[in-house]
């Protein structure tokens, strides 16, 4: 559904050199390929500054790569290449998406569904949908300017499933959430992929994708550093769980990019 090849990201970071400050180059992201499927679960792990959120924003169309290409291709194994309708086959979802205040949940979700063309009783329909999928019947007329933060989470969940996209790409989505609110996150990701819909998504959570993820990428210092299953991975590092595999990897590289 969704592959990078050899994608780069450069920016450019001040530096001091003895008393002076100079600006240099670096990648954010160095030369990442990843593929995943129709039906996958795709977990992207790292410490914080490894390049997550980069990768993720040039792989949903949010920012352009410095090298390198995106690939997405629809049911029948086609490229699309048209950019707005590589967009429309994209669900993104990060912890800076910012919704009306003042709108209900009902009320954007009509809004979001006029800008898509969508018939009234489409827009209902959908809607109704939308709120059993994300158990949100309770709270779906409240101002968004009023809800918990996994209520808001969950409202900017539903924003992407109007357009009932084909690829969600997920940047840390249950990051602060009460169980209730992850756990429902959880099992709307999981639905998804019943539905052949493909997932991908970074967490710091790492029993959560431990239990959720077909396969996983890892990465450190913008670079892929392991990739598998999580039971290949714990099995390859000789580990007892996801937890104990990613602190043998990170060490390693680590250690490599000391030498």
């Amino acid at each position: 559904m969704i592959e990078a090849v050899n994608l780069c990201k450069e920016f450019q970071r001040n530096v001091r050199n003895g008393k002076k400050m100079k600006r240099e180059s670096f990648l954010a992201v160095d030369h990442v390929s990843l593929r995943a499927g129709e039906g996958e679960i795709i977990g992207i792990l790292g410490p914080n500054g490894a390049g997550k959120t980069t990768l993720l924003r040039m792989l949903g169309m949010l920012m352009t790569p410095t090298q390198g290409q995106v690939l997405i291709r629809n049911e029948e194994g086609k490229e699309i290449r048209d950019i707005t309708k590589k967009k429309a086959a994209i669900g993104y979802l990060s912890g800076n998406t910012k919704l009306y205040p003042r709108f209900s949940i009902r009320e954007y979700l009509r809004f979001l569904g006029e800008i898509y063309g969508l018939e009234q009783a489409q827009i209902e329909e959908r809607t109704r949908e939308i709120f059993r999928v994300l158990d949100m019947e309770g709270f779906g007329d409240n101002r968004i300017e009023k809800l918990s933060t996994g209520q808001t989470q969950r409202a900017s969940i539903a924003r992407c499933l109007m357009a009932d996209p084909k690829l969600y790409i997920l940047d840390e989505p249950t990051l602060g959430l009460d169980i209730l609110s992850a756990d429902s996150i959880i099992r709307f990701m999981r639905q998804q992929k019943e539905q052949g819909k493909t997932v991908l998504y970074s967490t710091h959570y790492l029993e959560e994708a431990e239990i959720l993820c077909d396969r996983i990428y890892m990465i450190c210092g913008g670079r892929i550093v392991a990739e598998g299953t999580p039971r290949s991975l714990v099995s390859r590092t000789g580990t007892e769980n996801l937890r104990g595999a990613f602190h043998a990897i990170y060490e390693a590289a680590e250690g490599g990019r000391a030498e």
